[in-house]
This record gives C-alpha cells, structure tokens and sequence, in this order.
C-alpha cells in the first residue's frame, strides 16, 4: 500500500475501533482496489467482516460449500498477494467474507443473520449495508461494504463511520450519508470522509 494511502487510511483505521489496525487498513485496501477494478469488466459488490470472527462466524452461515474452507492458514493471509487475487474472483459470488484480528481470511460466501432492530441507515444503502450495521452492533467486528456504485463504506458498533469516494465522484459534487461533524481527506484519486467523533 502506498504511503499516501497508508497515512489516509490510518485516521478510519484507529486503535478505537477496537480491531487489529493493521489487519483493518489492508481490507480497506483491498476493497477499494476491488471498487476500482472491479472483475472482467463489471463493477462487484462485497462485504468484509474484520475481528471477533469466531462471534461473526456463529451469527452466520455459508451460502454454498465455503472455498476458503481446509486451506491451511498461512495461505490465506489478507495480506499475502496470492489471497488478495484469490478473494477479488471470490468476490464475485455472493457472501461475506470474514478477517480474523490475525488477518486470516478464515471464510467465504458467508450469508450473515442480520436484525434491522436498533440500525437506523440512511435511505438507499441496500442489505449488504444493513448486515454490516448489524454484524458490527452485535459483535465486536467491523465491516467495509464494497457497494457496485464503487464505493466503499466502513460500518462500527451498528453505525456508518465513514466513506472512501472515487474522485470521480468528488467531481460531481458528491453528498455524503454520514450524519453530525465529519472530515475530509483526499490524496491521489480517492477521497476518505469520516466522522469526526469516532
């Protein structure tokens, strides 16, 4: 990861989230690379759950057979470049994916029971937004949303904490869903808006 990028990151990233900090940057930049490239030419969408994976692991279920499942750990590293391209063609199946607080990427396709209770979102984030508000209120995880839209939402504690835009669309003036006092940063192509009280 670029330094840049690194020291962006980095403010959304914090020790108050409560995950490893490291572990968190390099899924957050994996998930932007996978909202800037999406796969053979279509824009993907996809969920990452980061920390108290076996909690996130029990409030979930695979889809299909898991294709992360019987690989031995050190393989499956988030920051190892082979598992970084392994999960950008997992991605295209439906499913989380969930990061242990080591960076073991202990799962795929996992379909994650959710509770609307107590999660307000802003209107028009879909269901992938709504089971990273929910996992994340009901464990001590957190969640990025990579959205088909590319992109990018980091949810903690149940609540949307902050937004990585394309700079493309800082060009057309974009509005963010974050609510009270944010700030925002930008550095090469993207933009990181984050709440100023987390």
């Amino acid at each position: 990861m670029a330094k840049g990028k690194r020291t962006l990151f980095r403010e959304i990233c914090s020790e108050k989230r409560g995950v490893n900090t490291r572990v968190l940057e390099q899924t957050v930049s994996l998930a932007v690379e996978i909202a800037r490239e999406g796969r053979e030419g279509r824009k993907i969408g996809t969920l990452f759950v980061v920390g108290d994976s076996e909690e996130v692991l029990r409030r979930s279920k695979t889809l299909i057979l898991d294709p992360l499942e019987g690989h031995p750990e050190e393989r499956k590293h988030i920051e190892d470049a082979n598992m970084r391209e392994t999960i950008k063609e997992l991605a295209q199946l439906d499913g989380a994916f969930v990061v242990s607080d080591e960076g073991v990427v202990v799962s795929a396709t996992r379909y994650i029971d959710t509770t609307s209770e107590g999660v307000e979102l802003p209107l028009g984030l879909g269901s992938r937004h709504m089971a990273a508000a929910s996992v994340t209120r009901q464990t001590g995880a957190v969640a990025i949303v990579v959205s088909e839209s590319s992109m990018v939402r980091m949810f903690d504690d149940g609540e949307l904490i902050s937004e990585i835009v394309p700079e493309f669309w800082m060009w057309d003036g974009y509005n963010s869903r974050l609510e009270g006092k944010t700030f925002t940063r930008t550095e090469e192509d993207i933009t990181v808006i984050g709440k100023s009280d987390r």
